[in-house]
């Protein structure tokens, strides 16, 4: 039996792999991929979180301290949420205002609503007017009685309404009476609508439906609404600040806002 000899790799005949060291792939050195942070470097971090830490705790602190304050002074952050698909204003009666108040305040908040139709409704009446030869003047006051009568309402009685059903509060019940009395004699006038303070046929009231039959039915049955318009959220203005003032009466709040008016003006005189 012959022994078994190893190929030999001098002779040309095969060829040695291991012969050229470049053509074997250098061992993987892992210790130059992971740097090792030092004990300083792991220190610094922890000071830095810590710090990141420690201004995060006085930020919620300083939150929390303004937010009380804000409490306490009786603000009430209000998001807008009403209407729905364009949020203008803070509107929430069943969760803010107190259940056997709640009814009055519907009816104020149709009343505002209401206004916003009868200054609509006129545009649209005055438009038709114009259209038929009666000129641009009285079309030109109808937007502004829109653009000033809505917002204004809203300022200056609804909203002082709403704090006041909201907070109980005697003074904003006053300054809603003082308003409210100027918005009823408004609806009052425009129903009537006579000629000696606005232009003409730019509300659309009885006396100016009455004019304007006789020269086109069209433009007299416009006006005849708009008159019908205004006698309704006349009526029902009345009947809002009736209850809302025997609300205040019954509640004591009469007294209360004469004698706080009593105080403010010992305060002045001192």
């Amino acid at each position: 039996m012959s022994s078994y000899q190893s190929p030999s790799f001098e002779d040309g005949g095969e060829v040695n792999p291991f012969a050229n060291p470049s053509t074997v792939p250098a061992a993987y050195d892992h210790s130059t991929d992971i740097p090792l942070h030092s004990g300083k470097d792991l220190t610094a971090k922890e000071k830095e979180l810590q710090a990141k830490e420690a201004d995060l705790k006085r930020r919620e602190q300083e939150l929390k301290r303004k937010e009380d304050a804000i409490a306490q002074a009786g603000i009430v952050i209000e998001e807008k949420n009403w209407p729905p698909f364009l949020p203008l204003i803070h509107h929430d009666i069943s969760n803010e205002i107190p259940i056997h108040l709640q009814r009055i305040q519907y009816v104020a908040f149709t009343s505002f609503l209401g206004l916003v139709v009868c200054l609509l409704w006129n545009i649209v009446a005055v438009t038709t007017a114009w259209i038929k030869g009666e000129g641009p003047t009285i079309w030109f006051l109808a937007i502004i009685y829109f653009i000033s009568g809505v917002p204004g309402a809203y300022v200056m009685w609804y909203r002082p309404l709403y704090r006041a059903m909201r907070t109980d509060s005697a003074l904003k019940f006053g300054w809603f009476f003082f308003t409210y009395l100027f918005h009823i004699g408004f609806c009052v006038f425009a129903a009537v609508a006579p000629p000696i303070i606005f232009k003409g046929k730019s509300l659309t009231g009885i006396l100016p439906a009455i004019d304007v039959l006789s020269g086109n039915i069209l433009v007299g049955i416009f006006y005849f609404i708009g008159f019908g318009f205004f006698c309704l959220e006349s009526l029902v203005s009345i009947w809002v600040i009736q209850q809302v003032y025997m609300y205040f009466r019954g509640s004591g709040k009469a007294a209360e806002m004469k004698q706080e008016a009593t105080r403010r003006a010992m305060m002045a005189a001192l």
